[in-house]
């Protein structure tokens, strides 16, 4: 197979993170016999520094015309006023907007060689597995905003078919899956939760009867989350509470470091990219995570290029790493840890090991 990839490092570990992942992309390559074509472009506070936006054109072009994006992170301190006019996570949000990506996927699968980083009890969350669905392009982040010298505004809203198409995509991913889809609202409050509720019960009931639905409180379901982890299977939700929650669920992995995601429309092309932010206070210091990254691209892999063998590989050789104790600062415990080049090594060894192309096999 032959593949443009669109590379975003972006800011702070950003480019660390990703040149582990871009590492394991190329092994993948080689040892399946691919074409990976990796362009880089900038995005967040660099762009910002180097071209006065977050998401120069230039960018934006090249990814949607690329198979798929790889992202690493933006922000950091260097742009971080709230007040200011032009902020690193417009580019993000740009982006999205500008691919038309609506559907943010966050697998949430607790390692067993890394429950002891987790502050949740171990016994809570051995069998957890959760994939979050998290509307990407409405909402509050979206909505018109206003602001006077003593007041300010910020508009959520949302349409039919916005809720629509990321609730079917939540149904679809649940019927591969174990058919249960958790709804997230606050419809006791918000109207723009009564039609979420209402449009996500019209779906359920008309197009996928064969999956249980639910419907929770978002302030329950951030208790349930923690307390009773292992019931749930697919979760979905709009903007802003997936933003939340998901960050917050990252507690049962027990590090940023090891959750993935992907962004998808209605095509292939994606961007993948870690939960995680671009954590200035490591940036440069060779010790960041890289383990989300490199499943992000696994995700990329599988969604993007339709590589389910290769995807496979990755993450299985991830769980190998993680096995073989190959941990970094953030899981380590205080016991010896291992820089982000040796991570990304560690996996490379194990996919040299364990993973082997189709000639091989047959």
């Amino acid at each position: 197979m032959q593949a443009e990839i669109v590379v975003l490092p972006g800011d702070g570990i950003g480019p660390e993170v990703t040149a582990a992942a871009l590492s394991v992309l190329k092994t993948v390559a080689r040892r399946y016999g691919h074409q990976f074509t990796f362009s880089e472009h900038d995005i967040g506070g660099i762009a910002i520094d180097k071209h006065g936006d977050p998401l120069p054109a230039s960018t934006l072009a090249a990814c949607k015309s690329a198979d798929a994006v790889l992202l690493g992170a933006v922000g950091g301190p260097k742009w971080s006023d709230p007040n200011s006019k032009v902020r690193p996570e417009q580019g993000l949000l740009a982006l999205r907007k500008g691919m038309g990506l609506y559907a943010n996927l966050r697998p949430v699968r607790p390692h067993p060689a890394a429950l002891n980083a987790s502050p949740i009890k171990p016994h809570l969350l051995t069998g957890v597995d959760i994939m979050v669905v998290r509307e990407l392009t409405g909402g509050i982040y979206f909505g018109e905003k206003t602001r006077t010298a003593d007041s300010a505004s910020d508009l959520c809203t949302y349409s039919t078919a916005e809720i629509e198409r990321v609730v079917r995509s939540a149904f679809k991913l649940a019927r591969q899956r174990r058919s249960y889809v958790v709804s997230v609202d606050k419809a006791n409050v918000l109207e723009t939760s009564r039609l979420w509720r209402d449009v996500t019960a019209r779906i359920g009931r008309d197009e996928f009867p064969d999956v249980k639905l639910e419907h929770v409180l978002v302030d329950a379901m951030a208790m349930h989350l923690l307390a009773h982890p292992r019931e749930y299977d697919v979760i979905v939700t709009e903007n802003m509470f997936g933003d939340i929650l998901t960050d917050e669920a990252s507690m049962l992995a027990g590090s940023l470091g090891l959750l993935p995601s992907a962004s998808l429309g209605d095509g292939k092309a994606g961007v993948y990219e870690p939960i995680h932010g671009s954590a200035p206070d490591i940036a440069g210091k060779g010790i960041a995570n890289p383990y989300a990254t490199i499943l992000s691209a696994a995700m990329l892999l599988r969604h993007s290029l339709g590589l389910f063998d290769e995807a496979d590989c990755i993450e299985r050789s991830v769980d190998g790493a993680l096995n073989s104790h190959a941990f970094t600062a953030d899981l380590a415990n205080n016991g010896r840890s291992i820089s982000t080049a040796a991570a990304a090594q560690a996996v490379i060894e194990q996919m040299q090991a364990n993973c082997y192309v189709a000639e091989l096999r047959d």
